[in-house]
């Protein structure tokens, strides 16, 4: 048993409470008490303490353009050609090198549990490796080795274009072939005690209309959590219009993929209609905010996904930043703006959206809660930063949630053992890491 005593910790409810002293043992939460004093031998958190942040979407390799990419790149098209070519670089040993960093990384802003959309399955030309799942198995063992939990969103991706163009290029390291050859080579992942296996079909564009049912049929039957991404470009719904006459979402309604285990990221050009569906099936919506600012994309429509049903998560996607704080605002912030008013989500409900929803969204729903019975993973922010000094005068949830950011985390801990302490990684050399990764994976290793 290891007793832990916060400062405040953000138990569920509106505001944090003070005095919180949180039981473990065997990497779950025992007890939770407010009000309380320490304990002898306590470890004590100062500052405000939250369940651990769940990024549900990364894209763990396109850590190395960040920054690479605001010279001479006009759109998201022109974006994803400087994406691919470092897609056509990686190896097993090169991504696991970048992703163990770049997880490490996300462990340094607060984040215990992540979601990768993996796609780059096979080796340059599409064979497969020896082990079908070498690359995937790569990305889960450097999320492990950096101390945080992982769900590999084992992407479906068979065609390059909605009309079913082939996949060449890159795109051929991305495709199996047949959505039964990926459900088969999937089905070999495993779970393990930090790690979990998802499902994803990549988008409306990727993969033919009669392989979206038995894809999201085949999640379902395993308990996997489904994702994929949806309207993040105003091409990618005049496709599917002049394709099957529908907008993305409708092709999804019509093949029984939205549901309540499914994940819709991006969501950002989406009719009054499609808001309807995706609500009513109680689908997730992922928010990336960052990587839509920088991209351009536009802004979704995120109050109303939620009035309409559909819980709020987000993610960190194509890693401009890795800052969970900021993609969390960001989705207030963005609502501000379009809509000319204040207060659309509440502190609370943005706190969900980082924790219990997001969690429950990869497939973790036992984290994301500090009660008896989660996973003992938590973060703790501190409160005398030059960002958050004063919180302790007012509202520190809120304080934290609106002006916080990871620079800010000093405590990360995962399964109850630490991850970070005083701001540091406890096992990877995370600049120093990236720097190394970055180098290797935009010229060749």
């Amino acid at each position: 048993m290891t007793t832990f005593h916060c400062e405040q910790a953000w138990l569920g409810g509106d505001t944090a409470a003070k005095g919180v002293l949180i039981e473990t043992s065997d990497g779950v939460i025992k007890a939770v008490a407010a009000g309380v004093p320490a304990l002898d031998g306590s470890v004590i958190l100062r500052g405000l303490t939250l369940p651990g942040l769940a990024n549900t979407h990364s894209h763990v390799f396109h850590r190395a353009i960040r920054g690479h990419s605001q010279s001479g790149v006009a759109d998201f098209w022109r974006w994803r050609d400087l994406m691919y070519s470092v897609a056509a670089r990686l190896t097993p040993e090169l991504m696991y090198d970048l992703a163990r960093a770049t997880y490490a990384e996300m462990a340094l802003s607060g984040i215990t549990s992540v979601g990768e959309f993996h796609y780059v399955h096979h080796q340059a030309g599409g064979a497969s490796y020896a082990d079908p799942n070498e690359m995937g198995r790569a990305v889960i063992r450097a999320a492990n080795d950096a101390g945080i939990r992982i769900t590999l969103i084992d992407t479906c991706y068979l065609q390059a274009d909605v009309r079913g163009g082939p996949l060449t290029g890159v795109q051929q390291r991305f495709g199996d072939g047949s959505w039964q050859a990926w459900a088969t080579r999937v089905d070999e992942l495993g779970n393990g005690p930090k790690a979990r296996t998802g499902a994803a079909i990549h988008s409306v564009r990727a993969v033919p209309r009669s392989a979206m049912g038995p894809v999201a049929r085949t999640a379902r039957e395993r308990g996997w959590p489904l994702h994929l991404h949806l309207s993040e470009q105003p091409a990618e719904n005049e496709a599917a219009l002049d394709a099957y006459g529908l907008t993305p979402a409708a092709v999804l309604a019509a093949e029984g993929v939205l549901a309540p285990n499914t994940t819709a990221v991006h969501a950002t050009h989406l009719t009054e209609d499609d808001i309807d569906l995706l609500g009513d099936s109680g689908t997730f919506i992922s928010m990336c905010c960052s990587t839509e600012h920088d991209l351009a994309d536009g802004i979704g429509p995120a109050v109303q996904l939620r009035l309409a049903g559909s819980p709020l998560c987000v993610g960190s996607d194509a890693h401009m930043r890795i800052d969970l704080w900021e993609e969390g605002r960001a989705i207030e912030l963005d609502q501000r703006l379009v809509s000319g008013r204040r207060g659309h989500l509440s502190a609370r409900q943005l706190a969900r959206a980082l924790t219990t929803d997001g969690a429950t969204a990869i497939g973790w729903p036992e984290a994301g809660t500090l009660a008896p019975g989660s996973l003992a993973d938590f973060v703790t922010v501190r409160l005398d930063s030059p960002r958050t000094a004063g919180a302790r005068s007012g509202d520190a949830l809120a304080h934290v949630l609106f002006a916080a950011s990871g620079a800010d985390v000093t405590e990360v801990y995962v399964a109850g053992e630490a991850v970070v302490r005083d701001g540091r990684h406890l096992s990877v050399d995370v600049g120093r890491e990236l720097e190394t990764a970055v180098a290797a994976a935009l010229t060749g290793p």
